[in-house]
């Protein structure tokens, strides 16, 4: 039986204190940062107090704000925190951590180099075209279909997958949830607002993707931007939802969480798989990022592959209790 629909404005603010956030954080091989606030190489003893220092820093941003970044990635988030305390000029990060948890101003700041939002429409298009091929054909039978995009960033995933919907004939009988710890993601992504020198790229993942139209009858332009019409965003729920503490909200025929895992430790990848598990419908599909895979997660037995290469997977049929 279908779980009851979740409040949205409930959700909107948060169903838990706890705000893991789910936007993408820089990668990894991104601009080196460097390892020391002065340049100078560290010892056993420094790189000690280093991790003390950031455990602090994150449980009181935990404590205080709400926000939780304990199980993220370190290599990634401990650059955007040396970074934040150069650019500020602290001599420490025990420093930064005392203006954090008395300036709303400079969390702002960490919590902006935290979140950087790397997403563009149709981006990998072998991806969408498989799910042309693979996973739409499978969902035209049904009387409704429920989708959740998490950590959707800005939207530009959502937008794209409305358009996908559209041109298949199945937009008017789907629902698409579009979610984000983002406060300003979200906002931007309501908007339906891109700027108009991305467009050429969008247009070339567009018909990469197996795009059956113009591109640009989707959207209308001024001298900056390019607006997407309503047609494309009214299907589109965007609402906050906190990947590693808030519940399940519904029961989905497709979830899409792609590129957002690789920044969250074992544990809380372990934990989100669990989320996904429970929010998906029978043989509901699963969509994962290019740089991630079901791999040795314990959930691995509990899926097919429906296109390996694209991380599309199907939730195998459940034992009979």
């Amino acid at each position: 039986m279908e779980k009851q629909t979740f409040e949205w404005k409930r959700m909107a603010i948060g169903v838990n204190r706890a705000r893991p956030v789910n936007t993408n954080m820089a990668a990894d091989d991104d601009t080196e940062l460097g390892e020391e606030l002065d340049g100078t190489e560290t010892s056993r003893e420094d790189a000690e107090r280093r991790t003390i220092e950031i455990d602090l820093l994150l449980e009181g941003i935990y404590r205080m704000y709400g926000f939780d970044y304990r199980h993220y990635s370190r290599p990634s988030i401990q650059r955007r925190i040396l970074h934040r305390a150069s650019m500020d000029k602290f001599a420490t990060i025990t420093a930064l951590t005392e203006r954090v948890l008395h300036d709303p101003a400079v969390l702002a700041r960490l919590l902006d180099d935290f979140s950087i939002k790397v997403t563009e429409m149709f981006r990998d298009p072998e991806f969408f075209l498989a799910l042309r091929r693979h996973v739409l054909p499978e969902l035209r039978h049904l009387p409704e279909i429920r989708i959740w995009h998490a950590g959707c960033s800005t939207g530009e995933e959502a937008y794209s997958m409305s358009i996908l919907l559209h041109e298949e004939g199945l937009l008017h009988k789907a629902k698409l949830y579009a979610t984000d710890m983002n406060e300003r993601a979200v906002a931007q992504a309501r908007e339906g607002k891109l700027l108009l020198k991305r467009m050429q790229g969008f247009t070339r993942n567009y018909m990469q993707a197996g795009g059956r139209a113009e591109f640009s009858q989707y959207y209308t332009t001024d001298f900056q931007y390019a607006r997407l019409r309503p047609q494309v965003l009214e299907p589109i729920v965007f609402a906050q939802h906190n990947l590693a503490t808030d519940r399940s909200f519904n029961e989905f025929h497709l979830i899409l969480c792609r590129n957002v895992m690789i920044y969250f430790d074992p544990t809380l990848q372990n934990r989100v798989h669990e989320l996904f598990h429970e929010s998906l419908g029978a043989h509901g599909f699963l969509c994962l990022g290019s740089k991630e895979s079901l791999g040795n997660m314990p959930v691995r037995e509990k899926y097919e592959d429906i296109a390996a290469a694209e991380r599309i997977y199907r939730l195998r049929p459940r034992p009979r209790e």
